[in-house]
């Protein structure tokens, strides 16, 4: 398990973050990236956050990186994948962004159950949780390395 870093690059920020995104460029800029990192988010502008959410792969997606695909798991029976691809669909149309969540290597089952309790949420409430689990699942992949 390593430390947070106290500085890194772009690239390697933006492979823990899924992308190169206007986020990835300002905590790039910072000491302490990771622990700066929710008050980089206090700064973005709204499509700035939706850009770094909608970097994020979908849960249950096909085209992932090496590192969500490891992550996320192949475990799900057709019916929870087809569930999961649908709520995906019905919660991107609701709130405007994609749904991300630190699956911490959970069945794909019970992350169906999370994306129902959150698609009753509101829309600012889901998005301060989304970016929280975007910064999650990024401190846990520097910290696993």
């Amino acid at each position: 398990m390593r430390d947070l870093p106290r500085q890194l690059t772009v690239e390697e920020l933006a492979e823990l973050f899924e992308g190169r995104t206007r986020f990835v460029d300002l905590l790039a800029a910072r000491e302490d990236p990771l622990d700066a990192a929710p008050e980089v988010i206090a700064e973005l502008s709204e499509a700035e956050k939706l850009e770094a959410l909608n970097a994020h792969p979908a849960v249950g997606a096909r085209d992932l990186s090496p590192r969500s695909a490891e992550e996320q798991g192949a475990d799900a029976e057709p019916v929870v994948a087809t569930e999961l691809a649908y709520l995906n669909q019905v919660y991107e149309e609701k709130f405007g962004f994609r749904f991300v969540v630190f699956v911490n290597r959970r069945p794909k089952a019970e992350i169906l159950d999370t994306l129902r309790k959150r698609l009753e949420r509101t829309r600012e409430e889901e998005l301060e949780t989304a970016l929280g689990e975007l910064v999650a699942i990024a401190r846990d992949r520097w910290q696993r390395g």
